[in-house]
């Protein structure tokens, strides 16, 4: 006898509940080819897939998949011989990790990282600058970034290959879906440049073919294979998250697909609990602790590289910046307490808040006073700073400086311009129940509206305002407002800087809240700043605050080409990589219109199939035949004839959107692609 999870004995005689469960194993023994058009789960089914002829063609197709993939990706890989694209930022990343020299940017660093490890392992010294689309890079080793890139876009269809094999065990529709991959111009153009997409997307469909795989083990649980396979699962799904953000996708189907299996495995009565546990503990180490783990270290491997002051400083708290080789706060020592006649930099507290900023250029017309500009600006510049008066303009003294205290009253004088920070009742640009702040007057000479009460958040009356360790408000004397980065951008007249307010609310808010971050003062003893340098744990924490407010304030600039969400799976508009003109060699990104539309038709009809038979299963269960028998077949068919009729005739037609174009445009009928354009939105 044997005892079931419920710890009742199994006798001769059988529960409704475990005869059942038996009903249902029987059912599950079907032939094999019922088998396989229901769900292709059974043991036996696992043991018996391929005959040996079966497997043979299994691997010639497999080979042919891998030679069509990588001779499609890697022609002309040199071609065009300039920047195309964003390889102008992606390029340009990886040329810092090379030199070691710290920037910014909304998505995590993995794909940079390795693009930076291909350059430098294939002999790119990282000196070429990427500045802008269309720069050559004449003698500049390139061709090892962009062949690790088109290697990874490599594997897609091969992965697809094995991925739709493992689920229909068909080799014919396996073959196809790779076909459709390995001969889609879309994805051999975004796979042949310096970009994140080929390197995403190989971790994605790489967490997808090891998803498959390991359900396929399911009759194996802990064996060597079941171990690999889920391993290999959350090892991409960190690569996928540590590309890009959109990466927490895959995460998602994985963990709905998890959780369905676990929810199977605890109906099983004929598990244990403890062995249930085991399930769920394995799961949690494969599919959790592990991804988590690997995705700190990217982030570890990360800073440390990272270690020299670069463009980036600017959108991190100053005492991140004081881990930085070369940053002016690195091992730095400076005044410890604001004084009277100092001259400083004021940052924001809010993460990539920017340093208080003004400049040259006024406020436009109809934009409350036409006065100076006052802004918050990421990066480090000399308008940044700010002498520091006392009110009564009396600080000039010989002897020690008096020191600036919580309640003062003071001015602070732009630097370069001499205007002051100013304030009045005049709406904010932007933020309307906020009030403009200006620079005013003219040689540290205003009016009252130039007065700020020093606040040390948190501080009493006479309490000295620390470096870089005080948190210090600015209240304005006239209006009692509070100076204020509302992290909103300004538009090309305010040099798509941050907009800096004066609020008349006075939460207390890291909007409104600043550090001093530059200190001088000849005047007063230095100490180091050394002490400032955080742990890892929290720049960890900082970076992806950063990133997470980067991506959110992401927005298409004026002159910028944008598309709407239903263009791309109609392919309705494409994007240019290269070149304008008949002169110039074009690359234009644009998916293979036949393969793309059978797509949605195909996408449809499978829609319409189902549909038709799940009503049909609801009247009798006769209709199962139309489900499992002919639905199916159907389609298949209908996908193999259409599909054969268009390989590789499309892809001739349409390849030179890949592989480059010169000459006469798409209206000219001496052009290449002469009677192609059949949408007019195609700017080829």
């Amino acid at each position: 006898m044997l005892r079931n999870r419920r710890g009742q004995m199994n006798t001769g005689e059988q529960s409704p509940v475990s005869t059942h469960h038996e009903s249902t194993q029987e059912d599950d023994r079907l032939s094999e080819g019922d088998s396989q058009s229901l769900n292709g789960t059974s043991a036996q089914h696992d043991q018996g897939i391929y005959s040996p002829n079966n497997e043979a063609q299994s691997t010639a197709f497999f080979l042919l998949v891998v030679l069509l993939s990588f001779s499609t990706r890697l022609y002309k890989i040199m071609e065009p011989p300039h920047v195309c694209w964003d390889e102008t930022h992606f390029g340009k990343m990886g040329s810092y990790y090379i030199n070691r020299t710290f920037f910014f940017d909304v998505h995590p660093p993995l794909g940079k990282m390795l693009i930076g490890l291909a350059g430098y392992m294939t002999g790119y010294d990282g000196t070429y600058p990427f500045l802008k689309p269309g720069d050559k890079y004449e003698h500049h080793n390139y061709w090892g970034m962009r062949g690790f890139c088109a290697s990874l876009g490599s594997c897609l269809p091969p992965f697809a290959y094995l991925t739709v094999l493992e689920l229909s065990q068909s080799p014919t529709a396996a073959l196809i879906t790779a076909a459709v991959l390995a001969f889609d111009t879309g994805c051999i153009t975004i796979s042949q440049y310096i970009l994140l997409d080929p390197i995403l997307m190989f971790f994605i469909m790489g967490a997808v073919l090891s998803m498959v795989k390991f359900n396929r083990q399911r009759y194996r649980p802990f064996s060597a294979p079941w171990w690999f396979w889920l391993v290999l699962t959350g090892v991409n799904l960190s690569g996928a998250l540590g590309v890009k953000f959109v990466g927490l996708f895959v995460i998602l189907l994985v963990g709905m697909n998890t959780a369905w299996d676990l929810w199977s495995l605890l109906g099983d009565l004929h598990l244990s609990l403890i062995d249930f546990g085991k399930h769920v503990l394995s799961r949690v180490f494969g599919l959790i602790l592990l991804p988590l783990f690997l995705y700190v270290t990217i982030f570890a491997v990360h800073f440390v590289v990272l270690n020299k002051s670069g463009p980036g400083d600017g959108f991190f708290s100053s005492a991140f910046q004081s881990r930085l080789i070369g940053n002016n706060l690195h091992n730095a020592s400076m005044p410890e307490y604001l004084a009277y006649g100092s001259i400083i930099t004021v940052k924001n507290l809010r993460i990539a808040g920017g340093y208080l900023h003004s400049h040259w250029h006024l406020y436009p017309e109809g934009v409350g006073a036409k006065q100076q500009q006052v802004t918050a600006y990421l990066h480090k510049d000399y308008n940044n700073m700010w002498l520091v008066h006392r009110s009564n303009d009396s600080d000039a003294q010989s002897g020690e400086p008096d020191l600036v205290r919580h309640g003062d009253i003071i001015q602070l004088e732009h630097k370069e311009t001499t205007r002051n920070l100013h304030s009045h009742l005049h709406e904010a640009p932007l933020t309307k129940k906020h009030f403009q702040v200006t620079g005013y007057g003219i040689n540290g000479t205003g009016d009252p509206n130039d007065l700020w009460q020093v606040e040390v958040c948190g501080g009493r009356k006479g309490d000295l305002v620390k470096v870089l360790r005080s948190k210090v408000r600015f209240l304005h004397r006239a209006t009692g407002c509070v100076l204020y980065s509302s992290g909103k951008t300004l538009p090309k007249w305010g040099w798509e800087q941050v907009e800096i307010t004066c609020s008349p609310y006075l939460k207390e808010t890291p909007n409104s809240q600043w550090n001093i971050e530059d200190h001088i003062n000849a005047k007063l003893p230095n100490i180091s700043l050394s002490v400032l340098k955080p742990h890892f744990l929290e720049i960890l924490l900082e970076s992806h605050i950063v990133m997470i407010r980067g991506n959110s304030g992401l927005k298409p600039k004026d002159n910028e080409m944008n598309s709407k969400p239903w263009h791309w799976p109609i392919n309705y508009q494409g994007l240019r990589f290269s070149g304008v003109n008949e002169t110039e060699y074009r690359v234009y990104l644009l998916g293979n219109p036949v393969i793309w539309w059978l797509n949605l038709v195909s996408l449809g009809l499978y829609v319409v199939i189902v549909a038709v038979a799940s009503l049909g299963l609801l009247w009798t269960p006769c209709c199962r035949v139309l489900t499992y028998g002919s639905a199916h077949p159907i389609l298949t068919v209908y996908i193999c004839f259409s599909l054969c009729l268009s390989k590789p005739c499309s892809f001739y037609m349409f390849h030179p959107l890949s592989y480059g174009m010169r000459g006469p445009l798409a209206h000219d009928p001496d052009s290449t692609m002469a009677g192609l354009k059949w949408m007019d939105s195609w700017e080829f």
